[in-house]
Order: C-alpha cells, then sequence, then structure tokens
C-alpha cells in the first residue's frame, strides 16, 4: 500500500480530487450559471479576426498597458448529489434488476412448464358432463327396414356423447396418443431446459461483464478528471508565474499568453472528463436498470490492477478450460441431443401406435313412441375402449420428410455448435494477448509518469526562480499530462482484459484456475516450426510472450481474494 501511496503522490491522481466534484462555490449554482449568453451564436459564420494593439513610433506593438490576468476556473458540469456504488454493489443490483437476465430466466421457467406438460402425457385426462339426444322421423334399420321414431336420451356422468347403441364419444377417462411423439417429446423437451438454463449462465456472464465495463469507464471519466485537475492546477501556476513576469515587464507576454492557451485547454479537458462521467454514469444506469438521472459514484479512491486470472496459465491451457467451462457450448451440446432425439422421434413414427384408451360411467335412459316408457328406463352404464392403430403419413412421403427435416436440422446444430467453439477459443486467445500486452504497457506509462514528474519539477523550480522562457515547462507538463492519461488508461484497459478473459473463460471455479487443464484431444497440436540457428524452437505460444517483472511495479497489482463477476 505504500508503494501505492508513493505512485499517487508522484502524480496519477489523489484520492481527494477523484471524490471530489468541483469547489463548493461552484457546486452551489448552476453548471450554466457562468456561462454567458449566446456566446457562441454570435460569432457563427463570421471569420474571427485579432484585434490590432497601438504601436509605436517604431511600428512595433506598445502592449504597456495590458495586463494579463489569470481567469477563474468555470463552473462544474457535475451534480453535487451522487450515489455511491462499488463494483460488489453493480454486480448484484445486476443479477436481479437486469431486463434481459430477467427475461432469460422466466424462458427457462417457460420451458420448465413446457417440460411438465411433456410428462403429463402419460397421465389420462378426465371428462365429466352430460348430453341429451332426441329424435323424431324415420330411422332405417341394418335389415332396411324404416321406422317412424321419436325417441329420446339422456346420459349423466364420466364422459359424453352416449347416443343410442353407440359407446361414449367422449370417454369419461382418456389417455390417448403416438407413444413414440410422446417419450421423444418428454426426452427433448429436457434438453430445452438444459438450453435454457445454459443459455441463462451465458447472458449472465454478458450482463455482468457489460457491468464490469459500465463501471471501469466510470472509473476512468473519474480518473480523467481527477488528473485534469491536477494537471489544471499545475498549468495555473505556470501562467500565474509567467503572467506575474510579464505584467513586471521581465518577461515576454508570448509567453504568458502561451501559458494561458494552456491553461485555458485544461479546463477544457475537465468539461470533457465531466462529460465521460456523467455519460458512463448513465450507460451503468442502464446496464442496472436504473434512473438514469441519477448520477452513480464509485467509492475506489484509487484506480489499481485487478489480475482475476492468475498469469503462469498458458493459452493453451486457458482455452481448453474454456472450452469445459463457458455455457454456449454446453448450450449448443444441449441442442445437438434435441435434434438427435427429434431425428430418432421422427425415424421410429411409422412404427409407433396411436393408442385410445377410454373408460366412462355414469346414467343412462330414455325411450321412444315403439318401447313404453316414452322417457325413462335409467339405471347405470359404463363404456371400457381400447383403440391401437398405425399411421403412414401421406403414403409415407411425409414420414420421410420429417426425417430429412431432422437431418437438417441435427447438422445446423453441429455446425452451430463448431461456430461457438471458435468463437471461444478466438476470445480466450484475444483476452490472454490484450492481459499481457495492457501489462505490459503499465510499466512503461508508470516510467513515462516518473520521468515526465521529475522534468516538469525542474522546469517548474526554473521559472519560479529565475525569468525563462515557458515553452519547455508548457511542453514539460503536455508531456506528464499525457503520461498520467496513458498510465490511467493502461490500468483501466488492463483490468478490462483480466474481466473479458475471465467471462471467455466460462467464469470457472477459482480452484479450476489453480490447476493445469489437459488439452489432449481439445485443441489441435501446431505444426513443428524449424529454429533458426541463433534463436530455440518455441512451440508455444504462451512462451513467446516476454516474462514479466513484477519488481519493476511501484504499483503492484492486487489481487482479490474472490473473482468479483461471481459476486451475485
Amino acid at each position: 500500500m505504500g508503494r501505492i501511496m508513493r505512485l499517487v503522490v508522484a502524480g496519477v491522481f489523489t484520492a481527494a480530487s477523484s471524490l471530489g466534484g468541483g469547489s463548493a462555490a461552484a457546486q452551489s449554482q448552476s453548471p450554466f450559471a457562468d456561462r454567458p449568453a449566446a456566446a457562441t451564436d454570435s460569432t457563427a459564420g463570421s471569420d474571427l479576426k485579432p484585434l490590432p494593439l497601438e504601436t509605436n513610433d517604431r511600428g512595433q506593438a506598445d502592449d504597456s498597458n495590458s495586463r494579463i490576468t489569470t481567469p477563474p476556473s468555470p463552473a462544474t458540469l457535475l451534480d453535487p448529489n451522487v450515489r455511491p456504488i462499488d463494483l460488489n454493489t453493480a454486480l448484484r443490483l445486476a443479477g436481479v434488476q437486469n431486463p434481459q437476465l430477467m427475461i432469460a430466466r422466466q424462458r427457462v421457467v417457460e420451458a420448465a412448464a413446457l417440460r411438465q406438460l411433456a410428462a403429463a402425457q402419460i397421465l389420462p385426462s378426465i371428462n365429466l358432463g352430460m348430453n341429451y339426444d332426441s329424435h323424431s322421423g324415420p330411422l332405417q334399420q341394418s335389415n332396411g327396414n324404416i321406422l317412424p321414431v321419436n325417441r329420446s336420451a339422456l346420459y349423466l356422468g364420466a364422459g359424453s356423447g352416449a347416443v343410442a347403441a353407440g359407446t361414449v364419444a367422449v370417454p369419461g377417462v382418456l389417455l390417448e396418443g403416438n407413444v413414440a411423439a410422446g417419450v421423444f417429446g418428454y426426452l427433448a423437451s429436457r434438453q430445452v431446459v438444459a438450453q435454457r438454463q445454459f443459455a441463462t449462465l451465458a447472458i449472465r456472464n454478458q450482463t455482468f461483464l457489460q457491468t464490469t465495463l459500465a463501471y471501469s469507464e466510470l472509473l476512468r471519466a473519474e480518473g480523467r478528471r481527477a488528473v485534469s485537475l491536477q494537471v489544471r492546477g499545475e498549468a495555473k501556476r505556470v501562467a500565474e508565474l509567467t503572467a506575474s513576469y510579464a505584467n513586471e515587464g521581465q518577461g515576454r507576454q508570448a509567453d504568458a499568453q502561451r501559458a494561458q492557451t494552456e491553461l485555458e485547454s485544461r479546463e477544457y479537458d475537465i468539461q470533457a472528463a465531466e462529460e465521460a462521467i456523467l455519460t458512463s454514469s448513465a450507460r451503468l444506469c442502464y446496464v442496472l436498470n436504473l434512473d438514469p438521472s441519477i448520477r452513480l459514484h464509485p467509492t475506489d479512491a484509487f484506480v489499481v490492477p485487478h489480475p482475476v486470472v492468475p498469469d503462469p496459465t498458458s493459452v493453451r491451457e486457458l482455452i481448453a478450460l474454456g472450452l469445459l467451462q463457458r455455457p454456449e457450448l454446453k448450450e449448443r451440446q444441449a441442442a445437438i441431443r434435441e435434434a438427435f432425439l427429434a431425428l430418432e422421434g421422427a425415424k421410429l413414427l411409422p412404427f409407433s401406435p396411436t393408442i385410445l384408451i377410454g373408460y366412462s360411467g355414469g346414467g343412462f335412459g330414455g325411450g321412444s313412441n315403439l318401447v313404453r316408457p316414452v322417457f325413462g328406463a335409467f339405471g347405470g352404464r359404463s363404456d371400457f375402449d381400447v383403440m391401437a392403430y398405425w399411421t403412414l403419413q401421406n403414403l409415407g412421403v411425409g414420414n420421410l420428410a420429417q426425417i430429412n427435416l431432422g437431418k437438417a436440422r441435427l447438422g445446423v446444430t453441429n455446425f452451430q455448435e463448431i461456430a461457438v467453439l471458435d468463437q471461444v477459443r478466438a476470445e480466450v486467445a484475444e483476452a490472454y494477448a490484450k492481459t499481457h500486452a495492457r501489462y505490459a504497457r503499465i510499466g512503461t506509462s508508470e516510467r513515462a509518469v516518473r520521468s515526465g514528474t521529475r522534468g516538469f519539477q525542474e522546469d517548474l523550480i526554473r521559472i519560479e526562480n529565475s525569468v525563462a522562457p515557458a515553452i519547455e515547462t508548457v511542453d514539460s507538463l503536455r508531456l506528464l499530462a499525457r503520461a498520467r492519461y496513458a498510465y490511467l488508461d493502461a490500468i483501466v484497459d488492463y483490468d478490462r482484459a483480466q474481466f473479458e478473459l475471465y467471462v471467455a473463460l466460462g467464469q470457472p471455479p477459482a480452484d479450476a484456475l489453480a490447476h493445469p487443464v489437459p488439452t489432449t484431444g481439445v485443441t489441435p497440436s501446431p505444426e513443428p516450426t524449424t529454429a533458426s540457428p541463433d534463436q530455440p524452437a518455441n512451440n508455444n505460444p504462451a512462451e513467446s510472450v516476454p516474462p514479466r517483472d513484477p519488481g519493476a511495479r511501484v504499483l503492484t497489482p492486487i489481487a482479490p481474494s474472490s473473482p468479483p463477476a461471481r459476486s451475485s
């Protein structure tokens, strides 16, 4: 921690300015109170021309009566009312409030309900009802005899549709359906549930990644504002010194004007950083499903590297780990099993019977003008029916079309798995390369901050002690500011790459990252390369990366005790 504090003192940015929000006087008024009305519209479309200076008898500009003063800083754009938030809280909110994640979870509930419905097909349905039938007019007997009959019948109980001598049309207890369609339909529904579950995990990982990246951008914006405030203070000191020299006639007004221009440029940087803070806060609110009018403020006092994935792990092992852990691949595997079950069901459909088992029981009675009584003779009645038949759809052409459809869908799912597999490998390799490259940039920019700080301090001491051209000091200030921004960006980009790599691995458990993963049969072995005389052969891409030198870092990477992306 002492090394971190030394770096902060060296000039990355301070916690006070990072957690600030502008001066109290600037925050107590409207963000646009000090802006002149129509300051830019009055000159729109016209050429700006410099005002002529008075000249002396030698034709030179006479600026002896003009004094250079340092203008006050403009009001801040930030509202002082903020809502503090940390990464852990952001991830917890994303786990319960992100709409896309909520939709994915409801789709799992929907798939589970469809699976339950498919499993319930083995249970019979119960139909309770009644029917009344009345007929007036001639009827024909089986021998062709025509009889004038006025009859009626009433049925009440389990089932409905009991008329004359036929069985009950709607059995009271009914079990019907095709055996193959029911069995394979249930097995396929289980795979659909698995697909939705893995898809939910993938959406959760992406949601957490979006939350982490949005939070990182908010940290970057706050850090850039802190750096801009620090650079503005240094630029103001240079401007005040050069202005005092110029006003006393000991220095050139051109140096003072140059320092004033640099100061105004730093004010512009502060306003740009405040704009980035507002937009980053709104973007994080969008991911967390919060009111975007709320300004979120990170509670982190420092921006430090967060190595989530252990560095000694080679890229080959990380790719193998990603292939084992990524929920997108598991989702595709479940889709392949679903398509295979659908194909098997289509093949067995012509040989699978459609069955109907029905039982009915109730009270039945009636009569006619030929049999006395006309309406009576009620009594108990029960019917039990069993039917089975085999169907060849459309002379077998329909069954063949279903088989071809199942084969095509199985082929599509196989190629989709290959596409996802290539995507996983590419994402892991890309994130791995980013982490190494951006870690190296941290050291480079850190050394630039050190040398820039020393150079600017020497130039500032020189102009404080004597009248000296300000161009070197202004140039040193610009280089130091650029180094500070680069240092901040390198740390934030490194953290982003670490989280991207962690999500590319499917957010595996922490213990899985600490053990080597077998790669045999998962990724193809590279072709052997011929080593040059002055360079040994190296077939491992991970070994070609220059080794890191943790001792050369003032800001030591601090690994969290647990992966932050799994906090919810």
